[in-house]
């Protein structure tokens, strides 16, 4: 008799959102479906947040336009399910939205590398792009550097600028400012 090695077969794409939709993660934890798996992190560290309080208040205070930042927003892509780290969009905008969210109107995400900062720069880009967002701004701890994405198409982003820490990056309207990256340095 001869043993067959064992295959493993992925759940069929209904089953694991299922799953995916019926997980309870500890408080403070976030679960998110990238590219056909679910991914649990657990809260971000002290850098992360005071990265994440720097561009809130950069959003907020010089913005041209009056904008929401949503810290916690499940957003439906052809990606997965997303939770990116800063969902900004026009005022009131998601005021009667369900806990997943259609991305359609999103004027910008961001995302701060954490542990596994590839999917930040990979999947999740590529997932806020198919979704039509026009703005993605990736700040990359590792590469210390901000880099925004615009223009989506064909499933990915075919602009980018990148900042080294330090130098500003400038933002299109609606937002039309500066952002100042000298802190992240």
């Amino acid at each position: 008799m001869v043993a067959m090695p064992a295959v493993e077969h992925p759940p069929p794409a209904d089953d694991l959102l299922r799953a995916f939709l019926e997980l309870e993660t500890p408080p403070g934890f976030k679960a998110e479906l990238i590219g056909g798996e679910i991914v649990v992190t657990p809260p971000p560290d002290g850098s992360h947040e005071t990265v994440f309080a720097l561009l809130v208040r950069q959003f907020i205070r010089k913005a041209a336009v009056d904008v929401d930042l949503a810290g916690t927003k499940g957003l439906i892509t052809p990606g997965g399910r997303f939770i990116p780290d800063g969902t900004i969009s026009p005022v009131g905008h998601f005021e009667d939205a369900e806990p997943w969210a259609s991305p359609a109107g999103v004027l910008l995400v961001f995302e701060i590398t954490s542990g596994n900062p590839a999917r930040d720069r990979e999947a999740k880009r590529r997932g806020y792009a198919a979704s039509g967002i026009p703005c993605y701004l990736l700040i990359d701890r590792s590469y210390r550097s901000a880099t925004l994405f615009t223009d989506p198409a064909d499933g990915d982003y075919t602009v980018h600028t990148q900042a080294a820490f330090g130098k500003p990056l400038d933002l299109p309207a609606p937002f039309s400012f500066a952002l100042d990256t000298e802190p992240l340095r």
